[in-house]
């Protein structure tokens, strides 16, 4: 009897400091006019939570590839880049001009030349950036067209030495890549970022008379896995006007 005593006593102990308890009071709604920290930081945008919509153009070129068109004799190109922000995702798209010349061995020569395009999507993982910086992981799809030839000497032994041409006159290859970078701001619309792809699976059509050994915007055709790397310089237009960054203010004592 002692015993139940104690236990009925306790539970009505338990159950009155539960009802005792008072809920935590409401905050208060947010002030717009507060400009401190705290309210700064809760006002901050979340860039990956935004409804999707587009909010900016990027174009810009690649400084590689620039530099290899003026530097290095066995390669010729260009390449421009782009991307249109909807949010936490982009579509990005690039376009270039590609020929190279390689030595055969035996004393011939192989080139080529043609143009080529990626198109694809990146998703962006920096959150809360008023800036938009990215990093970024994504995927493209690349498709180029071109003509190669490849000039080299066979021996005959009744007319001796003849240089033979073995020409593919158009040529398609598509490929998929797999890219991360990032897209850093420097000034006003001035942004800066590079890209790095593994490129993977390439697939070529019209290489009747000749093998295809270099592919535009990909590489070597004999590698199934090829690596490539762009260092890019942008210039954002805004499609709409953002709203500027509120100072943060010390917090009050």
């Amino acid at each position: 009897m002692w015993r139940l005593s104690c236990s009925l006593a306790l539970c009505c102990c338990i159950i009155a400091g539960a009802f005792g308890q008072q809920p935590p009071p409401t905050p208060p709604p947010l002030d717009e006019s507060d400009t401190t920290e705290a309210a700064y930081r809760e006002k901050k945008p979340d860039s990956l939570r935004q409804k999707f919509t587009i909010r900016s153009f990027r174009f810009g070129v690649d400084l590689l590839s620039v530099y290899r068109d003026a530097k290095v004799p066995t390669f010729k190109g260009w390449e421009v880049n782009g991307d249109i922000d909807l949010g936490k995702f982009y579509l990005s798209g690039d376009v270039g001009n590609w020929g190279r010349t390689y030595d055969v061995a035996g004393g011939g020569t192989y080139e080529n030349n043609g143009s080529y395009w990626r198109a694809g999507l990146d998703l962006n993982l920096l959150k809360k950036d008023p800036d938009r910086n990215m990093f970024f992981l994504g995927f493209r799809y690349g498709r180029a067209t071109f003509r190669e030839a490849s000039t080299f000497s066979v021996s005959d032994p009744y007319f001796g030495d003849i240089q033979k041409t073995l020409e593919n006159e158009e040529v398609t290859a598509g490929w998929g890549e797999l890219v991360t970078g990032l897209r850093v701001k420097i000034w006003k619309g001035f942004w800066m970022g590079y890209t790095g792809r593994m490129k993977f699976s390439p697939k070529v059509t019209g290489d009747t008379d000749l093998k295809t050994y270099d592919i535009p915007g990909y590489g070597l055709f004999s590698r199934s896995i090829y690596w490539g790397f762009n260092y890019q310089v942008f210039w954002r237009i805004p499609f709409k006007r953002e709203k500027p960054k509120k100072p943060l203010v010390p917090l009050k004592q």
